[in-house]
């Protein structure tokens, strides 16, 4: 914000080309927790609950962003622009970073244990899952692994950003400074993710035995669930091609597109990851405590009927990510410049 916002309208350009979005954000974020909680609610319980200081600092984050981008601007602003600024950089440090380590504890193992005999209990003060410790999930942030993934996402967050000005804004000073930028955020992004990449693939990763449910460490885990399912392979492969795509026709040539390749790759990256992580009778949540408490999709899903409800809504994710394609780019028909801002006709963040 004010390395490449030197001065007010430039910050305010940076501002209200995010504001305008952040919503999408916002509503990924909670249509992401519900699924999860309906399709998987003892891992929602034992993390949402468990890692309890982890993700409300994550959500303290999102709540700032959101106050900040609709307050900043607002008349007799008592608290100044620059205290929403710094909300502002709050969320894109520590919101970013953090939900990076918090998705790294899905393949390293968080501390927590679970009774699963409390599962058919009718008695609603009985205890299913509980945390091992007084740091409810802060821990994370302590081991190594997982601060390779939080690193990566905070330079991806920012490469990404970067890319985006450069789509949305027309400014010149703003486009110049983005693209330098985006040299030393894309190489930081691309050697930590690589480096947790090849980490992760050549490490030990928790399989659990079909026929008897007993959850083991395997060597070379996630290498393997690659191998015996080529086609996440290939996606993975695909979505880390279209990133480095993305920011290389940003870098090497005069396009401003390279943010909807990015964009696209990061998806599949992610999609990629999840189901390398659940599928291959592979534990996502692995317990450190007890790899016995570790959740697999067959001990923490929901009930059939659920998963069958689950199954059908997932068929309106085509229409919902249309949509919102179809609203990004409606809002981004036009760049964004000083001059719209000084008319005094839009709403400025």
């Amino acid at each position: 914000m004010y390395t490449i916002g030197r001065n007010e309208a430039k910050r305010s350009l940076l501002v209200n080309s995010l504001g305008r979005k952040w919503e999408f954000t916002f509503t990924t974020l909670v249509v992401f927790g519900g699924a999860f909680f309906a399709s998987f609610p003892l891992f929602y319980s034992t993390s949402f609950g468990g890692a309890y200081w982890l993700w409300m600092t994550i959500l303290f984050c999102f709540i700032i962003q959101a106050i900040s981008y609709e307050y900043r601007s607002k008349p007799a602003n008592v608290l100044g622009k620059k205290t929403f600024e710094t909300f502002l950089f709050i969320n894109g440090a520590v919101g970013t970073f953090l939900l990076g380590v918090t998705v790294a504890t899905l393949f390293t193992g968080a501390n927590f244990s679970i009774d699963f005999s409390n599962l058919a209990a009718n008695d609603r003060n009985v205890t299913i899952s509980s945390w091992a410790n007084a740091y409810h999930g802060l821990e994370a942030v302590a081991y190594w692994k997982n601060l390779l993934l939080g690193i990566s996402v905070f330079f991806l967050a920012r490469s990404m950003a970067l890319m985006y000005f450069i789509n949305n804004i027309n400014d010149s000073e703003i486009y110049t400074r983005s693209k330098k930028a985006l040299w030393l955020n894309a190489l930081i992004f691309l050697v930590f993710f690589v480096t947790f990449l090849v980490v992760i693939l050549f490490s030990r990763g928790y399989a659990y035995d079909p026929e008897t449910n007993q959850v083991f460490l395997q060597p070379y885990k996630y290498f393997y669930n690659l191998v015996n399912m080529p086609i996440v392979g290939v996606l993975l492969l695909m979505g880390i091609v279209l990133v480095l795509f993305g920011i290389g026709s940003t870098l090497f040539s005069t396009s401003i597109k390279g943010i909807w390749f990015a964009g696209s790759g990061v998806i599949i990256t992610v999609f990629s990851l999840f189901i390398c992580l659940g599928f291959n009778h592979t534990a996502f949540y692995p317990s450190l405590v007890n790899p016995q408490y570790s959740l697999t999709i067959e001990n923490s899903s929901s009930s059939l009927y659920t998963l069958r409800t689950m199954s059908y809504v997932s068929l309106l994710v085509p229409f919902v990510a249309a949509y919102i394609f179809y609203a990004w780019r409606a809002i981004n028909k036009k760049q964004l410049s000083e001059a719209e801002f000084s008319s005094g006709d839009n709403h400025v963040y």
